[in-house]
This record gives structure tokens, C-alpha cells and sequence, in this order.
């Protein structure tokens, strides 16, 4: 695939004929991400082997993380649901959402508290503690998207897609979000994020078709652009320094079956020299 890239880079794939490819992690070896057009949860290996961990019934969005336990949790948006899978893979609800929003959920984040993070709906940030109560933390985010903890669990930085900017919370010890600011003003919207050692965020772009790498303030570090949109991005591999972008054509949410069926989403990595940061 020719890649038009403003660094020196290497984009090389790792996995085609992805539906729509969203909220990848890495976990246990491998990079897991949701395919939002074939309603699967898939974890696939460096060297491309992937298989199918959950074959579900949702609409999309659906996003995953995990407890430190080990246990995957999957956001249900459009059921209004948190669920957590149990080591006999079977599917339970973690969280009831509905009771801060019934409006769908999209991302989530696990910090290294096991407090969970859930954003979507109007603009809202849940907050799912460790003794199962949820509790609204934000409001009034302009399309919350991806979402990511620093590594001492003292900020909580989300993108704010329609706003085009990254903002900033400190975490109270209670897991409730304080002083909202302005963590960086971008010229695009952010989609799916993540942190570096270094305190920088990778983010993605789907109409301008890239990966930047931001400091706090907005100084751009770094940029890969595709031939395609990119959706969401995480960093891991052994060393954590290899970046997976999930990317894929996009013309619009009226086409999203198309979309879909066209298969034309892809599992990017590319090795970058500041590994990633953040549990485990």
C-alpha cells in the first residue's frame, strides 16, 4: 500500500479485510481491537495470525479494555451496557449505563486503580469504580472519542472530536475528574488515542487521513499520513514501541454497510522510539 509520510517512518501491514476496525489494545502478546462490521472481537499476533476472541450481536460501537484481573470489558453502546466477559466466556453486565445516559456509549479506559472510564451519549464521561457504582464525572464534551490515563493515574485526557482538540482532567482520588483545560488544539478531529513514556499523544484522524503524535500544548512531534482514515491507535509490542493504526476508507456515516461489506480496513504498525506508557 504506497504510504505519504511527512517522517521517516516505515508503515508496514499487518492484517487486511477488516470490516471497520476500532479501540485496539494490547494485551497478553497480541494487539485486540473491535471490528465494528463484522461484530467481532478479534486479537491478532506479529505476525498477522488473528483470531476471533467474541463473536458478538452489537451494533457499533463497541469498545474494550480490561480489568486487571484479566477479565475483557466490552462497552455495549447502543444497549447502554457495560459487560465483562468471565473465564468461561461467557458474557455478563458489569455496569448499567443507562441510569447516566441512554443515548449509547463509545470508548473506554481502565486506569491503574481499576477505576473504568466510559464516554458517549450527550458529551458525558461515566465514572464505573471498583465497587461497581457509576457515577457521571463530565459533561458538555463536543463528541467524546478515545480516551487514555497517564501513567500515575493523575489525568485523564480525551479527544473531543467536533472541538478538535485533546482536553485534560486531573483525577481526584475518589476517581472523579477535576480542572478541566485545553491539553492541546489540533486541526483535525482526534479519534482513538494513546500515551507515550514521554507524555506525548498519538492520535488519530479519519478525514485527514493520519497519525500525529502531540505534546501537552499542541506542538506536533510527528506525522504519518495514509491512504485511508485513521481511526484509532495504541502502542505495544515487546518493547512498546511499535504504534498500530487501525485504519480504513471512509465516506461518510450513510455509508457505513458499505463500508463495511468493502472490507477495506487494515491493521497498520510502524516502530517508533518512544515506547508507550500506562498499565500493565
Amino acid at each position: 500500500m504506497p504510504n505519504k509520510m511527512s517522517s521517516q517512518l516505515e508503515v508496514t501491514s499487518l492484517l487486511t479485510g477488516v470490516s471497520m476496525g476500532e479501540s485496539p489494545r494490547w494485551h497478553e502478546g497480541r494487539l485486540w481491537f473491535s471490528d465494528w462490521g463484522a461484530q467481532e472481537i478479534i486479537a491478532v499476533d506479529m505476525s498477522g495470525k488473528s483470531e476471533v476472541i467474541v463473536r458478538t450481536s452489537f451494533a457499533l460501537p463497541f469498545c474494550i479494555d480490561w480489568l486487571h484481573d484479566g477479565r475483557l470489558l466490552i462497552v455495549a453502546g447502543r444497549e447502554n451496557h457495560l459487560l465483562r466477559r468471565e473465564p468461561d466466556a461467557s458474557l455478563v453486565v458489569h455496569a448499567n449505563l443507562q441510569s447516566i445516559s441512554d443515548q449509547g456509549w463509545n470508548e473506554i479506559v481502565v486506569d491503574g486503580r481499576n477505576n473504568i472510564y466510559v464516554n458517549g451519549g450527550p458529551g458525558v464521561i461515566a465514572l464505573v469504580t471498583p465497587d461497581g457504582s457509576v457515577q457521571n464525572v463530565a459533561d458538555g464534551i463536543a463528541f467524546p472519542n478515545g480516551m487514555a490515563v497517564t501513567p500515575d493515574n493523575s489525568t485523564l485526557i480525551i479527544a473531543e472530536s467536533h472541538a478538535k482538540k485533546l482536553t485534560a482532567f486531573d483525577i481526584a482520588s475518589d476517581g472523579t475528574l477535576l480542572k478541566r483545560r485545553v491539553w492541546a488544539a489540533l486541526d483535525g478531529p482526534p479519534d482513538g488515542i494513546c500515551i507515550d513514556s514521554q507524555g506525548a499523544v498519538w492520535y488519530a484522524d479519519v478525514p485527514n487521513k493520519k497519525c500525529v503524535r502531540v505534546s501537552e500544548g499542541g506542538t506536533i512531534l510527528q506525522t504519518i499520513h495514509l491512504d485511508r482514515g485513521c481511526f484509532s491507535c495504541t502502542l505495544g509490542g515487546a518493547d512498546k514501541k511499535t504504534l498500530f493504526i487501525v485504519a480504513n476508507e471512509w465516506r461518510g456515516m450513510d455509508k457505513v454497510t458499505e463500508i463495511a461489506e468493502a472490507k477495506t480496513g487494515m491493521v497498520l504498525t510502524a516502530e517508533v522510539d518512544v515506547p508507550g506508557a500506562g498499565w500493565p
